[in-house]
């Protein structure tokens, strides 16, 4: 079966980032593996990822390998600065899951919006009473370069259709 809009996909791949499409600047170092132990699977149509990541897959079969980059304005495109915002601390509270140690610098606050849905922000800067925080995706800004092999193509059954999401 090939890749179409519409089936469910399992991945191995290693995920590797560049500040520059063309390499030049710095060279690509890698962030993410997913192996035959831990594969990524995924709806076409409902993954979430860059379009062109899933253009890039489409006709593709089980033990098919690839190779393939993609621009910065093709992934995550460049940091939004509407979407870094100063918050009161006191939002972040034990009750609500929060230790002070997560507020610190760098780190990934594990968020929700207001539809329930998982979401996170980095830390930028603890300012006393509020914390500076970017809700850019955190591979905002780089270029993504994938190599990697399909291990698994079939047809999403109804339910993953309707919900976007692998059971």
């Amino acid at each position: 079966m090939k890749i179409i809009s519409g089936t469910v996909v399992g991945l191995t791949y290693e995920l590797k980032v560049s500040k520059d499409e063309d390499q030049v600047e710095s060279a690509p170092f890698s962030v993410e593996v997913r192996d035959a132990e831990d594969p990524f699977f995924f709806v076409v149509g409902h993954s979430g990822l860059p379009e062109r990541f899933e253009e890039l897959l489409l006709g593709k079969s089980k033990e098919d390998e690839f190779a393939f980059s993609l621009s910065v304005a093709e992934a995550y495109g460049d940091a939004d600065d509407e979407l870094i915002l100063t918050l009161p601390v006191d939002q972040f509270t034990e009750e609500r899951g929060f230790s002070p140690s997560m507020l610190e610098e760098g780190n990934f606050l594990p968020l929700m919006d207001e539809n329930g849905y998982p979401m996170q922000a980095k830390v930028v800067k603890h300012l006393g009473k509020q914390v500076l925080l970017d809700f850019n995706h955190p591979l905002v800004g780089f270029a993504l370069h994938f190599e990697g092999k399909i291990i698994e193509v079939r047809k999403a059954s109804p339910e993953e259709l309707s919900q976007g999401l692998v059971n």
